[in-house]
């Protein structure tokens, strides 16, 4: 015997119809934005979604070596985006038509999970990421228990008496009685985890439930590494790993120093502007580049940058230090 009639769910996926629309329309805008309005899948243009998906990389939890994987490897990154969008596409559309909707909820929750756990760290102010992603899971823990109600086309084909509609799968798939026995212990089990997810990563990206709390989207920060000297330049690693997504640190200056803090060899902001792209390898789609007034340095770009060294230069060289537009400074040792 169902714990809840046939009208009981017709109704309770009524009651979510706006959830419906508005969750499905999060998702459908996304395709909207990124192939109608403008196409962001145009990988030498501004705006590239890949570069974007690039800057979910220094902090991303659990899936980190995907995000590497793809941000090293171009066509394949292009080949996810596009995917991606396309899925997003089917899943904010078929949400808002109430077609097939628990195994569109599935697919919420799925894409909702992918943004909390690749990006719920970045957001300057409202924790935006994180908050779209644990909203997007509920929700779409909600619609699958609840399907589509009136407003929905399951509920249209249904009355239409179209047949795969009557099979038992299509509970399980589309909307109407859900065929499990008993649903509490479901509701329960699945509305603490969903809580305990919240929690989790709300502590784990921004010390949101006790402790200090910290926001790795506000200043920039930049780890430098494997500095070395050759008899022709200063070679040196960057990685940007903090930061807002849409602000790229801005290196101007770049000092070569002894122990004691003396200067050897320095380029201020106008010497990095003129840095060849020859002279940075990029590992990843996120570039470090040359700007009109400085050296750019994206959030999730990984770069080896080599300046140039006049011979003499380097005597008693121990240390490196960057100096960003903000003030912040970062040092390494030579090797």
């Amino acid at each position: 015997m169902q714990t809840f009639n046939k009208q009981s769910y017709t109704t309770a996926g009524f009651f979510t119809l706006a959830i419906r629309l508005v969750v499905g329309w999060t998702y459908f805008s996304a395709f909207w934005r990124r192939l109608i309005l403008d196409n962001k899948l145009i990988e030498t243009e501004a705006g590239y979604i890949g570069v974007k998906f690039n800057h979910f990389l220094p902090n991303a939890l659990g899936i980190k070596p995907l995000i590497e994987y793809l941000v090293t490897n171009p066509d394949v990154l292009w080949w996810a985006m596009a995917i991606f969008t396309i899925v997003e596409a089917i899943v904010g559309l078929f949400i808002m038509l109430g077609l097939f909707t628990r195994l569109m909820s599935i697919g919420v929750i799925s894409l909702a999970m992918g943004i909390l756990l690749g990006s719920g760290w970045i957001g300057t102010t409202c924790l935006d990421e994180w908050q779209i992603g644990v909203l997007g899971v509920a929700t779409g823990f909600i619609l699958f228990l609840s399907g589509g109600g009136y407003g929905s086309l399951d509920y249209y084909l249904e009355k239409k008496n179209i047949r795969f509609i009557q099979m038992k799968w299509f509970g399980f798939l589309g909307s109407g009685i859900l065929p499990i026995t008993n649903l509490k212990p479901i509701v329960f089990v699945g509305s603490f985890a969903i809580l305990l997810l919240t929690l989790y990563t709300n502590q784990v990206f921004h010390g949101g439930v006790f402790g200090t709390l910290h926001n790795k989207s506000v200043k920039p920060k930049v780890e430098l590494t494997d500095v070395e000297i050759s008899p022709d330049g200063v070679s040196f690693q960057v990685y940007r790993v903090e930061g807002a997504d849409v602000y790229g640190s801005f290196l101007i200056g770049v000092q070569l120093e002894k122990a004691d803090g003396e200067v050897i060899a320095q380029w201020d902001g106008s010497a990095l502007s003129k840095i060849s792209d020859e002279a940075i390898d990029n590992a990843y789609v996120a570039k470090v580049k040359s700007g009109k007034h400085s050296m750019i340095i994206p959030l999730g770009a990984k770069a080896v940058v080599k300046l140039p060294l006049s011979i003499g230069q380097v005597e008693g060289a121990k240390q490196l230090r960057l100096i960003d537009v903000s003030g912040i400074e970062w040092i390494a040792e030579v090797k």
